[in-house]
């Protein structure tokens, strides 16, 4: 969780500075995990210190990039850096490079048309094992 946290970190830095939307974001993430707002931003203080950690499913894989991408549509602007981050943190957690692309852009059209997390994951799901 806490390698999680510092990716969404590493997001909201992309475009120079942390908006408010998606330091709240961070922090709401964080709490769903059982860690206090404190922690949350000692973590993020403290980035060099913690090294990244795979996932240990696909669930969970998918979860990470499904809060990566909440976050980048987070402050209502979507960067290209932004967007770039995200395909390449897909590809990191071990997503295909074939379908990382499509596998944000789902996400990213699934957050905006107000579709629950478990549908988004659910459409995924058919391009995901192919």
């Amino acid at each position: 969780m806490k390698s999680h946290i510092l990716n969404l970190g590493a997001l909201a830095k992309i475009d120079g500075h942390v908006d408010s939307a998606e330091m709240n974001y961070i922090i709401a993430i964080g709490k769903k995990n059982g860690l206090r707002q404190e922690e949350v931003r000692s973590l993020l203080a403290n980035a060099q210190s913690i090294s990244f950690e795979m996932p240990h499913n696909d669930s969970e894989r998918f979860d990470q990039i499904y809060d990566l991408v909440e976050m980048m549509l987070a402050d209502g602007i979507v960067d290209d850096n932004e967007m770039d981050f995200c395909v390449e943190m897909a590809e990191k957690l071990g997503f295909k490079k074939a379908i990382v692309g499509v596998l944000v852009r789902n996400i990213s059209l699934g957050v905006k048309d107000g579709q629950s997390r478990e549908h988004i994951k659910q459409e995924s799901q058919a391009f995901l094992d192919s």
